[in-house]
């Protein structure tokens, strides 16, 4: 009898580990093929956020703004094996001073931003920046935190797709993601510039000239408070202090302030 029931008792610790075994060499996100949900539901959100903002916002598509705004991107792509064409850029005619970054690749800055920012550099650096948050996944990280991964992919595939939009643009166009990720994407911007023989300075010196900025509205999008986008200033200052910069410019000064003027009139 007590051999029998040693006997029953090694099969099920065998077969336990057996199972164990079997689940252990088994690529879950493979076999539910999670990456490839994720991509499809990023894809989905981006393009129902994009048509949203198409049918409610004014979109500049004025062919020489546009080619100009390459001008200013494509060094960066260029020198940090960046696929220019999978970014999707767009600048919206509005005179608040943001910029963000949507699900599939979307990259959104708006005409106040470029008005204001009294070097090319500086707006260099807010794409590089929005284009780290892109880089780095950061996006849809903080939609997966504030909103829910399971929420997403129901409105992705839902009929509530709609709603589900407005909501997540105002997630990514009126909040800061955490400062961890801030972080990372101005240093990751900064990185951007300096291989491309850019100085990154003018892009702290921005955000010191928007921490003095009284008029700045609350709950502005692309720096959250002024104590924060002095401290990221001061870092960003920190992180390029004692390197070797370069100061190698895009477009001319005469182009860059040809270029304000375009974007201003538009």
């Amino acid at each position: 009898m007590m051999k029998k029931t040693l006997l029953q008792g090694l099969i099920i610790v065998a077969g336990f580990f057996l199972i164990w075994f079997g689940f252990s060499q088994l690529d879950f996100m493979k076999f539910f093929k999670v990456n490839e949900r994720t991509q499809h539901m990023e894809s989905k959100l981006g393009d129902m956020i994009w048509s949203q903002l198409e049918d409610n916002e004014e979109i500049i598509r004025n062919d020489t703004i546009l080619k100009t705004l390459d001008k200013l991107i494509n060094p960066i792509c260029e020198a940090n094996n960046i696929e220019r064409d999978s970014l999707k850029i767009y600048i919206i005619k509005k005179d608040e001073i943001n910029a963000f970054a949507l699900p599939n690749n979307y990259l959104v800055v708006y005409s106040g931003l470029i008005e204001d920012c009294k070097r090319q550099e500086a707006l260099q650096g807010v794409l590089g920046h929005e284009i780290g948050h892109i880089e780095k996944n950061h996006v849809m990280k903080k939609l997966s935190k504030e909103i829910g991964y399971s929420v997403l992919l129901t409105a992705a595939g839902g009929s509530k797709g709609g709603q589900m939009a407005r909501e997540i643009l105002k997630t990514l166009s009126s909040s800061a993601y955490d400062r961890k990720l801030e972080k990372e994407a101005d240093i990751t911007s900064v990185k951007y510039m300096m291989k491309a023989h850019i100085n990154p300075k003018p892009m702290a010196d921005f955000m010191y000239q928007m921490a003095q900025d009284n008029k700045m509205p609350e709950g502005f999008g692309w720096i959250a408070d002024h104590p924060e986008s002095e401290e990221r200033a001061r870092y960003i200052l920190d992180y390029i202090k004692g390197k070797k910069l370069e100061n190698k410019t895009s477009i001319t000064e005469k182009d860059w302030k040809a270029f304000q003027e375009q974007v201003a009139k538009e």
